[in-house]
């Protein structure tokens, strides 16, 4: 199994201290983040896109950038990239220069986000949001694959003759699909062959288990093999101790304080607290043979190869803490029970 470190860049009160970071300090911290989970070898870093408080992330291209100049070996995600608002000439010539900037370490991530409060932002109606993501989707291709294109579409102007440049760095830049709400997400990645990472974090198991099994069966239909699909997961949270009393108790106003925002609330999660939480959903909490026991026990219904984490609303001192304690007690043990073929191999680039 392969590991990932995810930070959508919220920035609310510290739910123990009720501290809240400057944005700088904020930015900084998850920089320092991602070189400290290089150097604990996780596979990759991950930052979301927001466009509204609380969070930061409105510049995920941009965020990586500064992470692939402080890094060497891990891979690069936005998770996700709000293609569904986005002008994908844009995103194309951003991407491609982050690819090169990196060496080659993008993962491009794509979806239509869960906070509603782009659409009217950028100019679309919520109603639109996966008619324009398929539009938007097929022309980020194109634009990263051929040379001199025309096109003509709904949610941007017509092109005529356009090569963009830089051209990526890599060969075929990888694309996941993010997953959550809607099989019209993996009905997209399954036609395209593409791999799709769930989010995983606000419902049971089985909602998200429906959805990657219509992936694969949508492969199938599509002409692929289903055994070889790839697929990522996440979860709500990490918090190992000793005992899950201990972390129960040192994690909840962390858990609190995020369940109580207006972007946790969107998702109307199900789950009544932390304790429902962990036994019927998917919050890492506990010791570290039972976050391992869950992940287990997630893979066996999912078939994942990669697996994110967050630490995100911790403090500094308990991040490095958690991400010591999981990459010590748990990855070693993942990485020999489940095999993964992903970032196995150095991606081919454009000479």
């Amino acid at each position: 199994m392969k590991f990932v470190l995810f930070d959508l860049i919220a920035n609310h009160p510290n739910g123990v201290t009720g501290e809240v970071l400057t944005a700088q300090q904020r930015i900084q911290q998850v920089i320092d983040q991602a070189v400290f989970a290089e150097s604990l070898g996780f596979d990759g870093y991950g930052v979301g896109e927001r466009h509204g408080a609380p969070f930061l992330s409105s510049s995920p291209a941009v965020m990586l950038t500064a992470v692939a100049a402080k890094t060497s070996k891990i891979r690069l995600l936005p998770t996700v990239s709000v293609l569904s608002v986005l002008d994908p000439v844009r995103v194309a010539e951003d991407y491609a220069t982050l690819d090169h900037l990196s060496k080659g370490r993008l993962e491009m991530m794509i979806g239509k986000g869960n906070d509603p409060r782009h659409y009217p932002l950028f100019g679309i109606s919520e109603e639109e949001q996966w008619e324009s993501l398929a539009e938007r989707y097929e022309l980020l291709k194109r634009l990263w694959n051929e040379e001199n294109i025309t096109w003509e579409g709904t949610y941007r102007p017509r092109l005529n003759n356009v090569t963009t440049e830089p051209r990526p760095f890599q060969s075929q830049i990888p694309i996941w699909h993010g997953s959550a709400s809607s099989s019209l997400s993996t009905e997209l990645a399954a036609k395209n062959n593409e791999p799709i990472f769930s989010s995983n974090t606000f419902h049971p198991m089985a909602k998200y288990k429906a959805l990657i099994d219509h992936y694969r069966e949508r492969l199938e239909y599509y002409g692929y093999d289903p055994s070889k699909a790839v697929v990522g997961a996440g979860a709500r949270g990490l918090y190992l101790a000793d005992t899950t009393e201990e972390a129960i108790k040192r994690y909840r106003p962390y858990y609190d304080m995020y369940m109580s925002t207006d972007a946790s609330k969107f998702n109307q999660s199900p789950f009544t607290d932390l304790e429902d939480h962990i036994q019927n959903g998917s919050a890492l909490v506990g010791s570290a043979d039972q976050v391992i026991e869950k992940i287990l026990e997630y893979h066996q219904a999912f078939g994942h190869q990669v697996q994110s984490i967050s630490v995100e609303g911790l403090s500094k001192a308990e991040q490095h803490e958690q991400l010591e304690r999981f990459a010590t007690d748990v990855m070693p043990v993942l990485r020999r029970e489940i095999p993964s073929t992903v970032w196995e191999s150095k991606q081919s680039t454009i000479v």
